[in-house]
């Protein structure tokens, strides 16, 4: 009777994933009545929820599955060892782990992930996102280049001190009511930023970031670099917004952070962009790109040289099987280009170039 039980409850979860799969293959119903909708209700209210406590209930929360997992790992190969197998036994347990991964994509995609099949940024702001030529990438290339030496030169000018982490998280916070003056649609409060507590960790796998769309908190990896922090923070409340793709998140990231009044969100998000644009100019024309990577100032290039003493320190194996698996992971959600979805932000900042004329 347990067992029918099972097997009740597994349908009656197909019948949810098949009506959640129906919604989401309209991404004008989605934008509509869910990410316009529904999830902004949801996010507000989870922010409201954990956004008041110190540190990422989400974080914890992985925690306590990873300790569970292999605790369960432990127990069933015990099992497997004594040869106390039986065939109801295995069944069963069939069942419960299939009732688990179906219930956990049930929750992800109710409470976030349906976001990945909406319309989004292009169409609020009315973005032509036509195919770019090489020659846009080079105009976009030169604008880049200007704003991060230019943002560079005031930080230096000013002798702007180094930002603790809850001063760039308050600081992102202001960015995005800047930025919600000119586009009421990006509306983020009550905030839920917080310091991962896997950021170490963070260090060896390659994350800056991470949303966790079972609690609604944006998890920033406080360790690296700082001049690369405030881009990040902007990045990761775009995902609490409902921006779900990464190029989307990106370019929400760049909206906000180019709102704020302080030159060191400027200089952060200006220097990525510069990476993102710079790497792609490099694949069709690598003596172009090198050019303007020349032409950066010496204490811009002195960070770069950071970053990448940062990340040798790092370099391991596991690496490069994670960054392979979160690339499947991207193209099962609706992009297809997998861990380079990131890069694809420069066809938003040529169209808004295009469109407005300026970054």
């Amino acid at each position: 009777m347990k067992r029918n039980k099972y097997w009740i409850v597994i349908g009656i979860q197909v019948i949810f994933i098949l009506v959640i799969r129906w919604f989401s293959s309209n991404a004008l119903r989605v934008e509509s009545y869910y990410s316009t909708g529904i999830y902004v209700y949801l996010s507000v209210f989870l922010r409201y929820l954990l956004g008041w406590l110190p540190f990422s209930i989400g974080d914890a929360l992985y925690g306590a599955i990873v300790i569970w997992f292999l605790y369960r790992l432990i127990k069933i190969s015990k099992v497997i060892i004594n040869k106390e197998v039986s065939r109801p036994r295995l069944i069963a347990s069939i069942q419960r782990f299939v009732v688990t991964v179906l219930l956990i994509y049930i929750l992800f995609n109710s409470l976030w992930g349906i976001n990945y099949n909406r319309v989004g940024i292009a169409s609020q702001l009315g973005l032509s996102m036509d195919k770019y030529s090489v020659n846009d990438l080079k105009i976009l290339n030169t604008v880049l280049l200007q704003k991060v030496n230019e943002s560079n030169n005031l930080l230096l000018q000013k002798h702007v001190p180094e930002m603790t982490s809850k001063e760039i998280f308050n600081k992102a916070m202001l960015a995005y009511r800047e930025v919600n003056k000119q586009y009421p649609f990006l509306n983020y409060h009550p905030a839920s930023i917080k310091t991962s507590l896997w950021g170490w960790m963070g260090n060896y796998i390659g994350f800056l970031g991470y949303y966790n769309p079972f609690t609604g908190e944006g998890q920033v990896n406080t360790t690296v670099p700082k001049f690369s922090q405030p881009y990040t923070n902007c990045h990761e409340i775009a995902h609490q917004l409902g921006y779900a793709k990464e190029n989307e998140a990106n370019f929400v990231g760049y909206l906000a952070a180019a709102a704020s009044k302080d030159e060191t969100f400027h200089y952060s998000v200006y220097l990525d962009l510069f990476l993102y644009a710079n790497r792609n100019l490099f694949l069709t024309d690598s003596t172009e790109a090198k050019a303007f990577t020349k032409e950066l100032h010496p204490a811009v290039k002195k960070n770069l040289r950071e970053w990448r003493q940062f990340n040798e320190s790092h370099k391991n194996r596991v690496e490069p099987v994670i960054r392979w698996m979160y690339g499947k992971y991207l193209e099962s959600n609706q992009q297809p280009s997998g861990v380079l979805s990131y890069n694809e932000v420069n066809s938003f900042l040529i169209a808004y170039y295009k469109k407005y004329g300026k970054l």
